[in-house]
């Protein structure tokens, strides 16, 4: 098997694609612009990588209060020091960074509406 996608139920899918588009760079692929909304995000592969949508009468994971290691959304980064300040701008918060003895360089952030955020440039690619 292939690994498809993840999906995740947030608050507002308009605002959450809107910043994932213009600022990580993903492409709408597939939208459905009634309830629940669901919107279909691919990397710049072409390959699709996650799911949104909005199910109010389901749970809406607030990932404020939980580590960023229990759930993180990764991007490969080729330089991750001037992404994190770019998305900071953008209104992303910074958590942590971790620089390996390999020469990788890992930054964990939060998106704006909480959701960590990983920015991964690898020394070794996978």
């Amino acid at each position: 098997m292939v690994f498809e996608h993840f999906a995740l139920n947030v608050t507002d899918v308009t605002a959450v694609v809107s910043w994932y588009v213009e600022n990580i760079g993903l492409v709408v692929v597939d939208e459905q612009n009634e309830p629940p909304f669901m919107t279909f995000l691919a990397d710049s592969t072409g390959r699709v990588v996650v799911e949104l949508y909005h199910r109010p009468d389901e749970t809406i994971t607030d990932f404020t209060d939980k580590h960023p290691l229990i759930f993180h959304v990764a991007f490969v980064s080729e330089n991750a020091q001037e992404d994190r300040l770019r998305l900071e701008k953008q209104g992303a918060s910074f958590f942590e960074e971790v620089k390996k003895a390999d020469g990788s360089h890992l930054v964990m952030m939060r998106d704006p509406w909480g959701m960590p955020l990983q920015l991964c440039q690898r020394a070794i690619k996978f």
